[in-house]
């Protein structure tokens, strides 16, 4: 398994926890809470595939080099990026902040229960050789 297929997996699993976590909210605190958590989810997706976009770039062997400074700039953009959305979605929107949390937490949920999988497998099939 390829670490590509990983985290094509995490990506799927994310968005359909962040589903459940919006059906959840829907029922529990409503439409503003629902909309909170399609908010947050939708910050750890861009930060998720600005990061995958960042470190394929690293991986790249035929990608042509790049400084350090230029680097720093282009992480320090995705963040400002980033801040800038979650600026729009609290202070203009006015989205639930709790609904935020817990769309935020979706790519987290979706890490452990690759992991908790993971590890079910390795227990099963026995560690590799």
């Amino acid at each position: 398994m390829t670490a590509d297929q990983t985290l094509a997996r995490i990506a799927r699993n994310a968005v359909m926890i962040s589903a459940v976590f919006t059906a959840g909210a829907l029922i529990l605190g409503g439409l503003n809470a629902a909309v909170g958590v399609l908010g947050g989810a939708s910050l750890t997706l861009m930060s998720f595939l600005l990061l995958k976009r960042g470190t394929e770039r690293l991986a790249d062997p035929d990608a042509p080099p790049v400084s350090k400074g230029r680097a720093a700039v282009f992480v320090l953009l995705r963040y400002a990026l980033l801040a800038f959305a979650a600026y729009v979605m609290i202070a203009r929107l006015r989205l639930h902040p709790l609904g935020l949390l817990v769309g935020a937490s979706s790519i987290v949920t979706a890490v452990a229960v690759e992991a908790a999988s993971a590890m079910s497998r390795h227990r099963v099939r026995g560690p590799r050789q």
